[in-house]
């Protein structure tokens, strides 16, 4: 017994100086300080705790000066002139809330016998809950308008004011309407409206920016008003994280390249509705543009002739539509873009500039699809599907534009003389043979012409072929052996002089065919290596007659052949997630089976060719 009333002495000492310490006055000054602040310097002066939602006190700047003041005197001045409350529970608890005040503790008597004869605290609702109530009963109810006189034909005008329920200021701009159909109206400088409807039940709604819509049932009888009040919306945005891609090092240790996917390139916003994989390559870090309004690409300082455009391993020569505005590659079908800035690897032929591989679907295996779009300029259509279900699989897109239709509508005569066009299809086909066999084939044709005021007429096609075999030998060695066909014809007619039309083109033809084989000794090293072989033919240039009526002399520069072996092998070892060391080497062999000067007879041909059969002479 004397053990109990021990403890309960204890208790009743140990709680004195707490409580004491609990109502010790506060002496605070602090200027243009924050909420948080003032809850810092009271915290450390006592054992008060505070809760509260930063949200509502993150603009509640603080001037104050006291000294000696109890707790509920500095907190009646700091939140003098707003929408916060503060209440105080025996624990030394601080609670603050907006708009209503809440009750730290019950009444003395409310477990008193007499519960009949207790008073009871009324709840009072706060100015915030009761407005929202008024709008809501607002909403629901019907608006009768003007005087029923028995007659409901014809129209009538329903008129008023939109104004903010907080401050009654008027808002601007705000739209009032009515659907089915939709008429309606906005709100002038003073925030009125006028609204011709007919004699009948209407929703007007009502909606502005920065206030939560909101809606009237009204039955109009005859010409009336309507006052309509709304309150403030408040719009949370939506959290924004940037983190570092720690993902990065375990899918790739590849210097200097950059790999995108459909996916990411969509999220892209573009011009004219068009997915364009060259115009998102130009958004990464070394990219430039050549120019205005076109597609080619200065990689760290290089040329635009000295990057190598692969599309499933065969080379595209002119990567651009119309003018530039759009690339030569359909985005229905695309799988990943894979950018190679520096340190490019063997198997691709040391190119100076860059490597840009772009790769598509091999298309849906399970179940057919499709999908298209069409844009201010172009239309597009792709679809995809199994062969054989769960092994053999195909998808084709297509694409065109109506550019010559638009120039025809527009007023002005050297337009409406003007045509622009082009068309690209692209196929592929995959087929597993077996497990340790798969066979790839795609294809891949466009064509692009334009002519100016009825002038000389431009055209140039791209047409490109490849074969894959991959041939699994087992889980640390695979190869692929691959065939590839690149064909690209540019020509210059002109017929508006009859008597001197004529036709002038010149076209490139690359053939080639390559085996490369992968072998992974170990989780951390890869060795790639291969052979490849590629002929060229060019026709550096021909012009001759157009029409019976031209007096053109035809003219033709003697075609050039070149081949081209080599024989790459190429190391690359993981020393770590950070730390990657690759080693490649190429030996190329060049052998030209055509006489070397035949640029001297035509020194106006495209950079892009004569550089090609320059990287043939000169390269080590």
């Amino acid at each position: 017994m004397r053990l109990l009333f021990f403890c309960i002495l204890s208790l009743i000492f140990m709680n004195i100086p707490v409580h004491a310490q609990s109502k010790r006055l506060i002496t605070i000054s602090l200027t243009s300080a924050s909420f948080e602040q003032v809850v810092n310097s009271i915290e450390k002066q006592t054992n008060y705790k505070f809760y509260y939602d930063r949200n509502w006190t993150d603009s509640l700047i603080v001037n104050i000066n006291e000294e000696r003041k109890s707790l509920e005197q500095i907190l009646t001045k700091v939140f003098v002139e707003t929408a916060l409350h503060f209440a105080i529970d025996p624990s030394n608890h601080v609670f603050i809330t907006k708009e209503r005040q809440i009750l730290a503790e019950l009444p003395g008597d409310f477990f008193g016998e007499n519960t009949g004869q207790r008073q009871t605290v009324a709840f009072d609702f706060s100015e915030y809950e009761k407005k929202e109530k008024q709008m809501k009963l607002a909403e629901t109810k019907v608006h009768y308008i003007g005087r029923n006189m028995g007659s409901t034909s014809g129209d009538a005008t329903i008129a008023g004011s939109i104004r903010d329920i907080n401050t009654g200021e008027p808002l601007i701009g705000a739209s009032i309407f009515v659907e089915n159909p939709t008429i309606g109206i906005t709100t002038d400088q003073f925030g009125y409206y006028a609204l011709t409807l007919s004699k009948a039940r209407h929703e007007l709604k009502v909606q502005s920016v920065g206030m939560k819509s909101t809606s009237r049932l009204i039955m109009l009888y005859s010409n009336g008003r309507l006052d309509i009040e709304m309150n403030e919306d408040i719009t949370p945005l939506k959290e924004v994280v940037v983190e570092a891609d720690a993902e990065a090092h375990v899918m790739g240790m590849q210097m200097g390249m950059e790999k995108l996917d459909i996916k990411t390139m969509r999220q892209i916003p573009l011009a004219l509705g068009e997915t364009d994989i060259m115009k998102v390559v130009l958004t990464l870090p070394g990219v430039q543009s050549v120019g205005e309004g076109t597609v080619g690409l200065n990689v760290r300082g290089g040329a635009a002739n000295q990057n190598l455009l692969l599309f499933n391993d065969a080379v595209v020569y002119n990567p651009s539509h119309l003018f530039g505005f759009f690339s030569t590659f359909n985005p229905d079908v695309l799988k990943n873009v894979e950018l190679y800035k520096s340190a490019v690897p063997a198997e691709f032929g040391g190119r100076l500039s860059s490597v840009l591989d772009v790769h598509t679907r091999e298309g849906n295996t399970k179940e057919f699809s499709g999908s298209g779009g069409i844009s201010p300029i172009t239309g597009r259509i792709s679809l995809e599907g199994p062969i054989i279900k769960n092994k053999t699989s195909f998808i084709i897109g297509g694409r065109s534009t109506y550019s010559g239709w638009l120039l025809r509508q527009l007023d002005s005569k050297e337009l409406n003389n003007s045509t622009a066009s082009f068309y690209d299809i692209t196929a592929n086909i995959s087929h597993q043979i077996n497990e340790n066999n798969n066979l790839y084939l795609s294809g891949y044709s466009s064509k692009d012409k334009f002519r100016l005021n009825n002038d000389t007429a431009y055209s140039y096609s791209d047409q490109n072929a490849s074969v894959k075999w991959k041939h699994l030998f087992n889980n640390k060695l695979y190869s692929v052996m691959t065939g590839g066909l690149s064909h690209y014809q540019y020509s210059v007619e002109s017929s508006e002089n009859p008597v001197n039309a004529f036709a002038m083109g010149f076209d490139i033809r690359q053939v080639n065919a390559k085996a490369d084989f992968s072998y992974f000794p170990n989780s951390k090293l890869t060795i790639n290596g291969g052979i490849s072989t590629i002929r060229y033919d060019l026709a550096p240039g021909e012009i001759g007659p157009l029409g019976n009526q031209s007096l053109m002399q035809a003219e033709k520069l003697e075609g050039e052949r070149g081949l081209e072996s080599a024989l790459y092998v190429s190391e690359n070892y993981e020393v770590n997630q950070k730390l990657s060391l690759y080693v490649g080497v190429r030996y190329s062999l060049y052998h030209f089976l055509a006489p070397k000067n035949v640029f001297q007879y035509a020194p106006d041909l495209p950079r892009q060719v004569a550089n090609i059969v320059d990287t043939l002479q000169y390269s080590p």
